[in-house]
């Protein structure tokens, strides 16, 4: 009997159109898997973040590890090795970049866990035992690589069928196009709408060259907001453009480590909507300066000022791996933002701790509104409705 994770030796080897296809097609299946668990989980836990159905969470790691392991035996397994082989193929065809021996990495690690997927494939577990259970846990991080990552090999794979070829501009028409394209940047009149990185490592950004009533598609070479930047061509629209210009490579990461398929479980919150209906709702100056020291709290369970100043120099580092003059400048402002969050975050921790130590309550003249009337009873006459007066109309 042939194995679930190879294919049979008669089986005619796939093109490497329909193996990107494959892998594409992983990627989305196991995002769905992935989002049903994350829905099922989140009915586990309550409004803070703390599981309390630990077994339904159990069961819905379980049905995610099954179903992702359906979706590799079924859609990609047979592909795996000839996927790895023409991508490594096309990288070897690669002009040298600063990304490919990242990507030759990436590759031996997904060929890794290839292996170890099909060695546990290869050995069952009883189906719906304990073992299979603890197996198919132990292959979802090898699964979870294939669908973060895989997309480096099924784009490397299709490089080949995706490049693009152009006659290139003269250099007497590129140092023209450069020359139109940087006046229109110094009136405001080159409007950016599209970058991405080609093979070789270079940056291509897509704008649009207005002079007067007059608007070219042209793509530039380099970064447009520093010197050295030039004009590789100009089409009539933005199709032509993207059938002609080198083909986009995969994006980098801001974090090696991160993967939206092994996300760590959320911190215990409290929403910051929830604190200002307990100042709302506060009758005692200590529920109100509680509030704030929830908001203001650092480490584990961090408020939402913390979050933000996080959220903040996140953003901040992203804008600075851009590697561009307008990210470093962003970065910049940024990182100055967050620094000015974490010195409100204080500020308002030490007014949190004032409030708390007055030991005030608020005073009874502030009387609540009852929002639901009581209803006159049955037997009430009803008040005489005013006299109708008429007013005459003046024109």
């Amino acid at each position: 009997m042939t194995s679930p994770s190879n294919p049979t030796p008669e089986s005619p080897r796939p093109l490497v159109p329909e193996l990107a296809h494959q892998a594409r097609d992983f990627r989305l299946r196991m995002s769905v898997i992935n989002a049903e668990a994350d829905t099922a989980l989140d009915l586990t836990r309550d409004r803070y973040g703390h599981t309390v159905h630990p077994e339904a969470a159990a069961a819905a790691w379980t049905r995610r590890d099954r179903a992702a392991v359906e979706a590799y035996v079924t859609h990609l397994a047979p592909h795996t090795d000839p996927l790895l082989d023409a991508a490594r193929l096309s990288l070897d065809a690669l002009p040298p970049a600063r990304h490919l021996s990242g990507w030759r990495t990436v590759l031996d690690d997904l060929a890794a866990s290839a292996r170890e997927v099909r060695r546990a494939l290869d050995r069952p577990a009883v189906a719906g035992s304990a073992a299979e259970r603890a197996q198919h846990a132990a292959l979802w991080p090898h699964l979870a690589a294939w669908a973060e990552y895989g997309f480096i090999a099924s784009d490397l794979a299709d490089q080949e069928h995706r490049q693009h070829h152009q006659a290139p501009l003269t250099d007497e028409e590129q140092q023209v196009w450069t020359e139109r394209a940087q006046a229109a940047q110094r009136r405001g009149e080159l409007e950016l709408t599209e970058s991405w990185y080609a093979a070789d490592g270079q940056p291509i950004t897509l704008a649009h060259l207005i002079e007067g009533d007059d608007s070219t598609v042209i793509a530039l070479r380099g970064d447009p907001d520093a010197p050295g930047w030039q004009v590789i061509g100009h089409y009539a629209h933005e199709y032509e453009a993207g059938q002609a210009l080198p083909a986009a490579v995969p994006p980098g990461v801001l974090r090696a480590d991160a993967s939206r398929f092994n996300r760590p479980a959320p911190d215990p919150e409290v929403p910051l909507h929830e604190l200002i209906r307990d100042v709302v709702e506060a009758q005692h100056a200590g529920d109100a300066s509680n509030a704030l020291l929830t908001a203001t709290q650092r480490g584990h369970g961090a408020g939402p000022m913390v979050q933000l100043q996080e959220l903040v120099e996140t953003a901040g580092q992203f804008a600075s791996a851009l590697e561009t003059v307008q990210g470093r400048q962003i970065a910049a402002r940024l990182s100055a933002l967050g620094r000015q969050i974490n010195f409100l975050t204080r500020e308002v921790h030490e007014a949190a701790e004032d409030l708390g130590a007055t030991v005030s309550v608020l005073p009874p003249h502030r009387t609540p509104v009852l929002r639901a009337r009581p209803r006159p009873a049955v037997d009430t006459t009803p008040p005489a409705a005013p006299p109708r007066t008429t007013t005459a109309r003046h024109r």
